[in-house]
């Protein structure tokens, strides 16, 4: 199989340290959405007590807090150590370790049961890394991913793309390729990355809901602290272009605008599949 069309190192060390600088506003802003997503996911994989876990990409680590509640043995990793540190002060419930979600630290059949909540759209080589996490999956144990669906559906990340396409704005130079964010908020794209695991018993879940995010103005600022490649594409340009899409971007969610806040459609896919007793 012929290798990304981009430099996936330069990819991946652009998002360890975006997600190094965001890790608290991640915390703050986006946790309280992500986390509506935490509880199908583990469901998803089967995890209750006694469950050893592996959470990839675990970020400030909720769902593996979550997975402790249970009753499982929850271990996150995460590239960006300013992640993995923030996880481990707010959940002492749960272990936390920096790793790279494509060359993890574990031996073959390590783990019940492997989450990752909204990772694979982050990754530089997918089936690699996918690939991994099967490995330390044991034989007859669960595989589940959440991913955003796509911007026409998921507005609360929709609005944002809208704007950048309406603002006519370009990624800035400085701005390392990267895999197609939307890839996979395809069904049949993401059970084929799960099958290409050699995963089997795939399902693909959607799932929606509305979430409240507070007014225009401060979303469009949460936004910047608590992203990484939307935060460098709005960074990366010239003030006028900066506020220009700001200005679209409040534009658009004035659509959404209710009491003060906004209420966005969020819809995301949950997929799962199960490694083979004989795999």
């Amino acid at each position: 199989m012929d290798g990304p069309a981009y430099d996936a190192e330069a990819f991946t060390a652009f998002e360890a340290r975006g997600w190094d600088a965001v890790a608290e506003g991640y915390r703050d802003f986006l946790v309280p959405l992500t986390s509506r997503l935490v509880e199908p996911l583990l469901d998803a994989a089967g995890v209750g007590p006694g469950t050893r876990v592996l959470d990839v990409a675990t970020g400030p680590g909720p769902v593996a807090a979550r997975a402790a509640e249970r009753g499982a043995h929850a271990v996150g990793v995460d590239l960006a150590p300013g992640m993995i540190a923030l996880a481990a002060r707010l959940h002492p419930n749960a272990e936390f370790i920096v790793a790279d979600a494509e060359r993890l630290p574990f031996p073959d059949d390590s783990f019940d049961a492997v989450v990752a909540g909204l990772a694979v759209l982050h990754l530089a080589r997918p089936e690699q890394a996918l690939a991994e996490w099967a490995r330390v999956l044991r034989p007859g144990g669960r595989l589940a991913v959440s991913m955003w669906a796509e911007p026409g559906a998921n507005r609360s990340i929709g609005i944002v793309f809208d704007a950048a396409q309406e603002a006519g704005v370009p990624p800035p130079p400085d701005l390392p390729a990267g895999p197609p964010l939307f890839r996979f908020s395809d069904e049949s794209e993401l059970a084929g990355l799960l099958r290409s695991a050699g995963l089997a018993e795939i399902t693909v879940t959607p799932v929606a809901f509305t979430h409240r995010f507070p007014g225009p103005a401060e979303t469009w600022q949460g936004i910047l602290e608590s992203t990484v490649r939307t935060r460098a594409l709005v960074a990366g340009q010239p003030e006028e272009v900066q506020r220009r899409m700001r200005a679209t971007f409040e534009r658009l969610a004035r659509e959404y605008e209710r009491d003060g806040g906004l209420e966005l459609p969020v819809a995301a896919l949950i997929a799962s599949g199960r490694r083979p007793p004989g795999g």
